[in-house]
């Protein structure tokens, strides 16, 4: 565990990276770091091969190589740097502001584990232990996501199935 600064905010403890499908929401891969760790380093990890279309914010901008060697088939629809020294480049911005519309929706698995799981300041000493902890909130995550169509799923097979009375 280490610190970063922010800003003008000290932070101590770990930052959660997580791979998210974008249509379900559906956590598919998870790391967990200390908070020194820049986001960029932990892209390799977070991708599993199969990605079309890769979105991130500007921490994930620079590893364009990374992206074309971990998901071939993938695009990159990271956020680009805007503002520059002369002034702010109102096209880049644009697009950016489309391609947050669509990160926005990778956000809601952090909501259901900050809001439902408390999974909000650090409950154990070491990385280990947290990161732990994490994989289970992002496996609980999934379930309460993707509850309805489980539910649905179960339904289903409850009505298909020959009642015992005849």
């Amino acid at each position: 565990m280490h610190q970063t600064k922010k800003g003008n905010q000290w932070y101590f403890g770990r930052k959660a990276h997580v791979g998210v499908d974008s249509k379900t929401k559906i956590i598919h891969t998870a790391v967990a770091t200390a908070a020194n760790v820049a986001d960029s380093t932990v892209l390799p990890d977070l991708l599993h091969g199969e990605e079309t279309r890769v979105w991130g914010d500007q921490a994930y901008r620079g590893p364009t190589e990374v992206i074309k060697e971990c998901a071939p088939r993938a695009q990159d629809h990271t956020h680009r740097r805007y503002r520059y020294k002369n002034g702010i480049d109102e096209e880049e911005r644009a697009k950016n502001r489309t391609k947050s519309s669509v990160r926005s929706k990778v956000e809601h698995p952090f909501q259901v584990m900050k809001l439902k799981f408390g999974f909000v300041k650090l409950r154990y000493r070491g990385l280990k232990k947290n990161a732990h902890q994490l994989f289970v909130i992002c496996g609980l995550v999934n379930l309460v996501l993707s509850r309805r169509k489980l539910l649905l799923a179960t339904s289903a097979s409850w009505q298909g199935a020959a009642s015992p009375c005849g």
